[in-house]
């Protein structure tokens, strides 16, 4: 397992699932004033559990980090996985492995909210490509509603090699590319699966496609011509839920 330098995650509800998770939290800084609503319950969490909580104004918070909603935690280290680490979360659920592959998303909102919908929907985890990808930040962290501190992600110097690993242990790879002819609804997503999403872009790059068993779209009747990464990624996460429950 890596572990990545002190982060700083903001806002309220990120502070309160990493407090909830025992995330070792190093100090906490909270806005001078806010002693109302989930700023009391992330003092007091604190308070159990022995975190130092030091009161600074707005401006200090402004310097971290601009959208902080009063709170900012230091939070050290972050976790990363490996890819057997992920497989290993689909046996204990007695689940067909369900695994999300980000392909050169280097937006860290993007990346967050994918987060939020693999954790939401049950997947397994996550993969990112150790360079050319967006950092697990406190953007990300904000973005994902403290999903990233409940899905274990993998990050990995080779995506290629990635997807061999998860062939090998009998995954399909469903590329999403706007030019598939397969739209997907009428894929099969039901069995151990990645889900390949590419990059806001340039969609996944030419190796990554290459070698993905099957790619699908989503079919577009408006002016503009993509959607968002993560609104992408939402749409084939939750079908293959839907699919996975029928």
């Amino acid at each position: 397992m890596m572990e990545e330098k002190n982060t700083v995650i903001a806002g309220r509800n990120p502070v309160l699932e990493a407090l909830k998770k025992d995330c070792l939290i190093s100090r906490i800084l909270v806005s001078v004033g806010e002693k109302e609503g989930s700023i009391l319950k992330i003092l007091s969490e604190a308070r159990k559990k022995n975190i130092p909580v030091k009161q600074v104004s707005n401006t200090k918070l402004d310097s971290i980090i601009p959208a902080h909603q009063g709170v900012v935690a230091y939070i050290s280290p972050i976790e990363f996985y490996e890819i057997s680490d992920l497989l290993d979360v689909a046996k204990e659920r007695k689940e067909p492995p369900f695994i999300v592959i980000l392909d050169q998303i280097e937006d860290v909102h993007n990346l967050g909210a994918i987060a939020r919908s693999a954790e939401a929907a049950g997947c397994h985890g996550i993969i990112i490509p150790l360079h050319r990808s967006a950092p697990v930040n406190a953007a990300a962290m904000k973005a994902s509603a403290g999903a990233l501190l409940h899905i274990k992600v993998a990050r990995v110097t080779n995506l290629n090699a990635a997807i061999e690993q998860l062939k090998k242990q009998g995954l399909w790879i469903c590329g999403t590319d706007k030019d598939a002819n397969k739209q997907y609804y009428d894929a099969d997503l039901k069995g151990p699966l990645a889900v390949v999403i590419g990059s806001e872009g340039a969609g996944m790059s030419r190796l990554v496609a290459k070698n993905c068993d099957f790619t699908v779209n989503i079919p577009l009747s408006g002016n503009i011509t993509s959607l968002n990464a993560s609104c992408a990624a939402a749409i084939v996460i939750f079908e293959a839920v839907k699919q996975r429950k029928a």
